[in-house]
């Protein structure tokens, strides 16, 4: 994807956020909530998957009642080794809660749309996030694998610390460190850390510095700073 027309969605997809109805946080019983992302650099595990350019991802999240259970569609734009620029995604889990801790535990199976002939164009992801609150902050743990990823790599893990903290009224701050182990790909050790602001209750902001300590030319492992909405 080219960074014009990148950057025209990026746009165009802010707006969109900007003025979207909050009807979801209205309903009671199960509901569908849209949700829509705009950004400099879509980083995954602070690696870019969109080759350093701009780029925008979207759900559409069911909950049900008790907001124990969840699920539903989501995409975003790319820029993969198998020549795709769109990745897809279904993916359904639970958050249960125990002893003062949140859980989260998802499964996801992502297609890449339009990848070219033999490439391995889909995979299996599987995640599981433990968070507590800390005083006024809250502690995040996080792990994830699939078995065969998408690309020429297979399966990888990733495990990441995280913790965020409120700074002021709409304002918090975060930071977090990871590692990513993976079959013939490089492994490497990413972080991050930025400030969100939260503009209004559909609309929130994102300054976020992303860095790996993996040597490899290309923008995929770069530092790079990256905002969003």
């Amino acid at each position: 994807m080219g960074p014009r027309y990148a950057g025209t969605l990026m746009i165009v997809a802010v707006a969109a956020t900007a003025g979207a109805p909050a009807w979801a946080a209205q309903t009671s019983g199960p509901s569908w909530r849209p949700t829509l992302t705009a950004g400099t650099d879509n980083r995954s595990k602070d690696a870019s998957k969109s080759g350093g350019d701009p780029y925008v991802a979207g759900t559409l999240e069911w909950n049900d009642d008790s907001g124990l259970f969840y699920g539903g569609p989501a995409f975003d734009t790319i820029d993969s080794s198998t020549g795709s620029r769109l990745e897809v995604q279904a993916y359904a889990g639970v958050r249960p809660r125990w002893a003062g801790f949140q859980l989260d535990l998802r499964a996801a199976y992502k297609q890449q749309i339009d990848a070219d002939t033999g490439a391995d164009d889909d995979a299996w992801e599987y995640t599981a996030n433990i968070t507590r609150a800390i005083g006024p902050g809250k502690a995040r743990l996080q792990y994830q694998f699939t078995p065969d990823t998408a690309g020429a790599a297979h399966g990888w893990t990733w495990i990441e610390a995280r913790l965020a903290w409120p700074l002021a009224r709409a304002l918090s701050g975060s930071a977090a460190i990871g590692r990513r182990e993976q079959q013939d790909s490089v492994d490497y050790t990413g972080w991050n850390a930025g400030v969100a602001w939260t503009a209004t209750d559909r609309l929130t902001l994102d300054l976020r510095w992303y860095g790996t300590d993996a040597r490899v030319a290309g923008p995929t492992y770069r530092d790079e700073l990256v905002a969003l909405a």
